[in-house]
């Protein structure tokens, strides 16, 4: 089956346009607090099962 390039974008674009009047800007400052706050702790984890493993190791 052959996918034509006119219709992926119509309606990656219509999707796009009936999702954009929904989403609210306290959303999106919501969504960029959480993605913060998930790196900072991912980063966190990482350096203290890293400091966990070399006191472990020794």
């Amino acid at each position: 089956m052959e996918t034509n390039i006119s219709l992926r974008t119509g309606t990656v674009s219509g999707t796009f346009m009936s999702v954009l009047p929904n989403i609210l800007s306290e959303d999106i400052v919501k969504t960029i607090f959480l993605a913060i706050v998930g790196a900072i702790v991912s980063f966190v984890v990482s350096l203290l099962l890293k400091i966990l493993i070399k006191f472990k190791n020794k």
